[in-house]
C-alpha cells in the first residue's frame, strides 16, 4: 500500500469513530507501542494470545492521563491496532518477542496544540493501557491468582518468577504517564505531514542516487570515447567513489576529447546553384 494509500484508509477508520466526517487536515496521526509480552517492571507480562484481544478491546478507546477516569483528560483515540511479531527477538522468558502497536488521532485544534507540540517534541511520549485480565498464572508452577507460594523476582532452579496476563475481559483506556510498567511503551512515530515529509525527502534521496549512478554512467562513456587504451571496469570504480562536482568536470574534459577525436559531421549541406529549387536552399 502506498503512502496516499494509506492516509486515505487511517482516515476511513478514523471517520468510522468520528461523528461527523473529518478530513486530513483535522486530524493529528501518530502511532504507540501499546503493551508486549516482555517481563515488566511488576514482574508480570502479556502472553502473546492476549495481545491480539487486547488489540481488539482497545480499538476506539480514548486515550487519557495518568489513568485518570474523566472525560476531561480524553485528548486522543486509537483508530487501529495490529500486533508485530520478532522472531529473531526473545524476551527475558526465552520465548519470541512481540508487542501491540496501536494508531491514535487527535484533532487539530487550539486545545490539542499544546499537547501535539509536546508529542513532537518527545516531551509527551511514555504510555500505559488499562485493562482487566482473566487470569494470572505463576511462571513457575502454572497456579493462578496468587495461590502458590513462588514469590515475584525470586529464582526457583534457575527459572524467574513472572506472572503472566492472560484471557483479556476488557481494555477501558490508554494513558500518557511518566513512568509506565512496561519499560518499551510509548509513542513511536508520527504520521501524517512528518511521515509525508520523510517520504518526500527519501524520493528525493532516491532521484539523487539515480542521477549520479547516470552521471558516472556517462563519464565511463566519454572516458572510453576519448582513450580505448582505457581499462573500463577499473575507471568505473574509480569513478564510483566520485561525487557530483568531480564527476561534471570530468564529463566537461572528456567531451571537449571526443569532441577533438570524432568532429562533427556538418548536417546541412549547401546544393549547387544548379540544383537549388525556389522553394528549398538546405537538406538536412
Amino acid at each position: 500500500m502506498d503512502h496516499a494509500s494509506a492516509l486515505d484508509n487511517d482516515l476511513l477508520l478514523i471517520n468510522q469513530l468520528a461523528k461527523t466526517a473529518l478530513s486530513e487536515d483535522q486530524v493529528y496521526t501518530f502511532s504507540l507501542r501499546l503493551c508486549d509480552n516482555e517481563i515488566d517492571r511488576d514482574l508480570e507480562r502479556f502472553s502473546p494470545d492476549a495481545l491480539d484481544e487486547l488489540g481488539r478491546l482497545l480499538t476506539g478507546k480514548a486515550g487519557i492521563f495518568d489513568h485518570q477516569w474523566s472525560a476531561l483528560g480524553q485528548t486522543a483515540r486509537i483508530y487501529r491496532t495490529e500486533v508485530v511479531r520478532e522472531p529473531a527477538v526473545s524476551t527475558a522468558a526465552g520465548d519470541a518477542y512481540c508487542w501491540l502497536k496501536g494508531w491514535a488521532y487527535l484533532l487539530r485544534c487550539e486545545k490539542n496544540a499544546d499537547l501535539i507540540a509536546e508529542i513532537e517534541g518527545g516531551i509527551k511520549k511514555e504510555v500505559s493501557i488499562g485493562c482487566s485480565m482473566g487470569r494470572s498464572v505463576c511462571s513457575v508452577c502454572g497456579a493462578e491468582d496468587g495461590a502458590c507460594s513462588h514469590v515475584r523476582g525470586q529464582v526457583y532452579d534457575g527459572q524467574l518468577c513472572f506472572f503472566e496476563l492472560q484471557e483479556p475481559l476488557d481494555a477501558y483506556e490508554w494513558s500518557f504517564v511518566a513512568v509506565p510498567a512496561q519499560r518499551n511503551a510509548g509513542i513511536l512515530k508520527r504520521f501524517g505531514e512528518r511521515a509525508e515529509k520523510d517520504l518526500s525527502l527519501r524520493k528525493q534521496a532516491e532521484l539523487g542516487r539515480k542521477y549520479l549512478q547516470e552521471l558516472r554512467r556517462e563519464v565511463v562513456r566519454l572516458a572510453m570515447l576519448a582513450d580505448d587504451t582505457l581499462d573500463g571496469r577499473v575507471f568505473a570504480k574509480a569513478v564510483g567513489c566520485l561525487e557530483e562536482p568531480d564527476l561534471l568536470e570530468m564529463k566537461r574534459s572528456f567531451e571537449e576529447r571526443v569532441a577533438k577525436r570524432f568532429p562533427v559531421a556538418p548536417q546541412l549541406r549547401k546544393l549547387p546553384e544548379t540544383m537549388r529549387d525556389d522553394m528549398e536552399a538546405f537538406l538536412v
